[in-house]
């Protein structure tokens, strides 16, 4: 199929963006990298008025590591995500996901900010922000707001971005003695959407769990945070088997509403999240990031 006709502008500045976006009444797409927006448009599931190429905005793309952050910007794609060295130092979770994010030809296209706010209930970026605690920055003609990953998502393809802002920068915090692992399953090879995914971060005192953080994916209408889990894993330490885990993987399924569909039904996906939750947090209490 064929787009619905659209006018399109290509912004050069971010001044300039903004203020193609801030007048009310016109449907308004912003184009990242593309690679879940024009398939949308060619099936006709997306009919904007303008479509707003962002690719001109280099300032909104980078990678800034400091001892306190990371902070990535918008338009940074996920291949320059995988191969930063320092981001491999400071943060090995982001990279090591950006790498399970669909094919390497797409990850040269598409970009951190694009993935965000499509919002896929399966996106593997979105659990991973909600780990890890980030805070999104929404830039609109005069002003700025941040948004914490929690309060980001609000529905399946939906976020708390306005129709006059932009996703400028997400700041993913260090937190020290934290280290993070990702698992999911996906079907066609390993390269779509997970059909679950999950992020589980932990800080080891004395060899026990002190503390948690796990959000998944797949498993909802949104990414979710996961705090029945969080709670259940502290106090586990590298003697734990697997089988232990079963409180923390119980507690975890608890905190879902999974859905039924042609991959698989509700309960198949509850399953699968108790194995990948099993699979990261074993890996993390026995052989660490």
């Amino acid at each position: 199929m064929k787009p619905a006709p659209f006018e399109y502008r290509a912004a050069g500045t971010l001044d300039e963006a903004l203020a193609l976006l801030g007048p009310p009444g016109r449907s308004i797409a912003p184009l990242a990298g593309g690679q879940s927006l024009v398939p949308l448009l060619n099936l006709r599931r997306a009919r904007p008025a303008v479509v707003l190429d962002l690719n001109r905005l280099t300032e909104l793309a980078g990678i800034e590591v400091t001892d306190s952050a990371v902070v990535v910007g918008a338009m940074t794609r996920l291949h320059d995500l995988e191969r930063h060295e320092g981001l491999r130092a400071a943060l090995p979770v982001l990279p090591r996901t950006a790498a399970r994010v669909a094919h390497r030809q797409i990850r040269h296209r598409a970009t951190l900010g694009g993935s965000l706010c499509h919002a896929d209930p399966a996106a593997q970026l979105a659990a991973t922000a909600l780990a890890l605690g980030a805070t999104l920055r929404l830039r609109r003609a005069g002003g700025e707001r941040t948004v914490p990953a929690e309060e980001f998502f609000t529905g399946p393809h939906r976020t708390a971005r306005r129709s006059d802002e932009l996703l400028t920068a997400v700041a993913f915090p260090r937190r020290p003695g934290f280290r993070y692992r990702f698992e999911s399953v996906t079907r066609r090879g390993g390269a779509g959407f997970p059909l679950v995914g999950v992020c589980v971060g932990v800080r080891l005192e004395a060899g026990a769990v002190a503390e948690a953080r796990i959000a998944a994916c797949g498993v909802a209408d949104r990414p979710l945070r996961l705090p029945g889990a969080e709670q259940a894993l502290a106090g586990y330490g590298a003697a734990a088997a697997d089988g232990a885990l079963g409180e923390v993987a119980d507690a975890a399924v608890a905190g879902t509403r999974p859905p039924s569909d042609l991959h698989g039904s509700a309960e198949f996906r509850g399953d699968l999240l108790r194995a990948v939750l099993r699979r990261a947090a074993v890996h993390l209490l026995t052989e660490g990031s």
